[in-house]
């Protein structure tokens, strides 16, 4: 079975996208003892500009200052079948996720700003997920229903203007220190959901 995959999406993929992706893996590995095997983090940016570079200098210290890798990051191009295999996106923005959605409609159910995502988290009732094991097939039923959750509580409501992550491209150390710590607002706390 496919690990549980969270795909982050940004303009470029060089910034907040990457960090994303590799604070998540973080998460899930100080969780779970295990990476790629439980649940897969990538990411991709809505433009190609930065195809096949390597994370922006100040979102990899930061990254690594987090105790996560930027190790063999290249940037990609979002394409239609990355949305395919994913269980949930992870957008930058508001506007991203419609990008997402104007690529493949059916994903609208598990596409939200990260900041979204994070906000409605805490109020997912645990007790009714599935049981939590470190295996593939649980994780994936146990990844299923949060984001299952996540859309119910969000119903029609749309995302806040808060829920954005602001673009650090071109900022200080301290715009991206911001951006890191609201990633992991969110991506901390769903590590936990899924390893209890």
């Amino acid at each position: 079975m496919a690990p549980f995959t969270v795909l982050h999406v940004c303009m470029g993929n060089i910034c907040r996208s990457p960090m994303a992706e590799r604070l998540l893996a973080r998460a899930v590995r100080d969780r779970s003892g295990s990476d790629e095997t439980l649940v897969r983090s990538v990411s991709a940016g809505t433009g190609g500009w930065h195809e096949g570079e390597e994370m922006n200098p100040p979102a990899a210290r930061q990254v690594r200052a987090r105790r996560g890798s930027d190790d063999g990051f290249l940037a990609r191009k979002l394409r239609g079948d990355f949305i395919d295999e994913a269980d949930l996106i992870l957008t930058a923005t508001a506007d991203q996720v419609d990008y997402v959605v104007a690529l493949r409609p059916d994903a609208a159910d598990r596409t939200f700003v990260l900041g979204e995502f994070g906000r409605l988290l805490g109020a997912v009732d645990a007790a009714a997920l599935p049981p939590a094991k470190a295996e593939p097939e649980t994780v994936q039923q146990r990844g299923a229903a949060i984001v299952e959750a996540v859309h119910r509580l969000r119903g029609a409501e749309t995302p806040l203007l808060t829920d954005d992550l602001d673009d650090p491209w071109g900022r200080g150390d301290q715009t991206f220190q911001r951006v890191g710590d609201e990633i992991e607002d969110t991506t901390v706390p769903l590590a936990a959901l899924l390893f209890p």
